[in-house]
């Protein structure tokens, strides 16, 4: 099978991203750095504490571009981060994030986009908002597990759970919830728009 038809077959490309030239997709990583780097500064009120919306980009990302290039974006973004760029929550960047107590979380930021992107492609998004909700609270969860599981090595697995988890699943239940209502709506829109 060519590249060229396995992008006919995937079951969600609402960019069109599998048919654009190479240039538009270094375009689209660009723009997806950007959009990772705004959303690791919105930060939600939840109690005991804050929730940005970092990971809600991270997932959408790897859905709206697909598994490969989302990675290629969430990775350019880590990138960016180690490269010192202010693109991490709370603008924080360099190579403290990557060897302190956050570091596992962001190992599993790329993981995530490759999960929800690879599934997207077959089918658990858009249309299907059960199937995209849990493909969604995977990425979640095991962004929190393998986040959890390295804090829990620095400072113990009850302080670990309390502090690196456990805030933090309500937050991933919700934000999962958008992410599938969004790509809901992403598909409807697109859907109409072919119509016309």
């Amino acid at each position: 099978m060519s590249l060229s038809d396995q992008s006919r077959t995937l079951a969600f490309d609402p960019l069109r991203l599998s048919a654009r030239s190479i240039v538009v997709k270094y375009l689209f990583v660009l723009a997806g750095t950007l959009v990772l780097a705004l959303a690791s500064q919105i930060s939600v009120p939840m109690v005991p504490v804050p929730i940005t919306m970092q990971t809600f980009a991270v997932t959408m990302i790897g859905g709206l571009y697909g598994w490969r290039l989302g990675t290629l974006t969430v990775l350019a973004w880590l990138g960016e981060a180690m490269l010192g760029a202010p693109v991490l929550a709370n603008g924080s960047g360099g190579l403290a994030p990557f060897a302190g107590p956050t570091a596992g979380y962001l190992v599993a930021f790329p993981l995530m986009a490759l999960m929800v992107g690879w599934l997207a492609e077959r089918g658990w998004t858009g249309d299907n908002v059960v199937r995209s909700f849990v493909a969604h609270l995977a990425a979640n969860i095991f962004c929190l597990a393998l986040g959890g599981l390295y804090l829990a090595s620095l400072i113990g697995a009850e302080k670990g759970w309390l502090l690196g988890v456990a805030p933090f699943i309500l937050g991933g239940v919700l934000k999962s919830a958008l992410a599938a209502a969004v790509l809901k709506g992403i598909r409807m829109y697109g859907g109409r728009a072919e119509l016309h």
